[in-house]
């Protein structure tokens, strides 16, 4: 009988053993499991928030670089007008006549200022393409983020649930490495396209501030030549005006000279036919001779005396003049 119970106990012991092997067995992948998912769990929450923070700098990137964009669109969009005037005033000034029609100083002012405006609008548009190539690859990296936390939220609710029903782990189609490395590649580009965002918009406030400066320089000088030129332009004005005075002076002093010969000629042949017949009474003889006959011929060449002297000064005046 004692042979009997010794046999029944060793055909039951490696049953026990056994049992007892997968008890401990469970036991210890039980705990694993849990040990792990609650690893996982936290490494979800943390790669979580790391991409959120990424998420919000991307958005409020994207934000400011629209604010940029208005800015340079505003500065491309104010260069219109002064190109305008600048290509108006040229176009004004190809209306002058003969000697006028010079390529001056202010031409070359205004020709600096139109080369000015236009390389500032193609250096404008090419600085808003880049932006809007900035703004694109920021908002592709923001779709990668946000596709990326919403596969983390999802994975961090079916883990959370999976850690309360069971101790076995879900075959995962990736491992923890590989996933990681996902997590980092998309925070990288979004660091990335971050920095090139804030290069490119130390760039925009230094283009704005510099390309405003040469405009402004280049407006002034061009104010500069047309005040110099229009001073110019009066001070040539004024002396032709006074030439011009003088030469109707002149011209005026002249028909009063040709008036006066006029005059003078109109009298020589009373004069000469006075001076025949004076000269012919004084031969009668005697008594006929009359004695105020000599007066008479004083008189009338007395009366020619101030007109030619008239003549002579204005001859005078006018050669003077005409001298100096």
């Amino acid at each position: 009988e004692s042979k009997a119970v010794l046999v029944e106990c060793l055909l039951l012991k490696p049953d026990w053993l056994l049992s007892r092997r997968l008890f401990c067995v469970r036991k210890a992948k039980t705990w694993l499991n849990t040990a792990l998912s609650k690893q996982r769990i936290h490494d979800i929450k943390f790669w979580r928030q790391e991409l959120d923070q990424k998420f919000e700098e991307m958005v409020q990137e994207i934000e400011t670089l629209i604010i940029f964009k208005s800015r340079v669109e505003r500065a491309l969009e104010s260069c219109s007008e002064p190109l305008q005037v600048t290509l108006q005033c040229l176009t004004e000034r190809q209306k002058r006549v003969a000697i006028d029609l010079v390529h001056d100083e202010v031409e070359e002012e205004l020709l600096k200022e139109k080369e000015v405006i236009e390389g500032v609008m193609v250096l404008l548009q090419r600085t808003l393409e880049q932006i809007n190539e900035q703004i694109r690859l920021i908002r592709s990296v923001k779709y990668y983020l946000e596709k990326d936390l919403q596969d983390k939220f999802q994975a961090e609710r079916i883990d959370d649930f999976c850690a309360l029903l069971t101790n076995i782990l879900a075959v995962t189609a990736v491992t923890p490495e590989e996933w990681e490395s996902l997590c980092i590649l998309n925070i990288r580009k979004a660091e990335k396209e971050k920095n090139n965002s804030l290069s490119l918009r130390a760039l925009v406030d230094s283009l704005l501030e510099q390309t405003a400066s040469d405009m402004r320089r280049q407006y002034e000088a061009t104010g500069r030549a047309f005040e110099l030129r229009i001073e110019e332009t009066k001070t040539a004005k004024t002396q032709l005006e006074n030439q011009l005075n003088e030469v109707s002076c002149t011209s005026n002093q002249e028909k009063n000279l040709e008036s006066l010969r006029l005059a003078i000629a109109e009298k020589e042949a009373p004069l000469k036919v006075a001076q025949t017949r004076l000269s012919s009474r004084s031969q009668r003889p005697n008594v006929y001779i009359n004695p105020f006959s000599l007066l008479k011929r004083q008189k009338l060449t007395h009366g020619q005396a101030p007109l030619a002297t008239h003549i002579f000064s204005h001859l005078a005046v006018h050669s003077y003049q005409f001298i100096s």
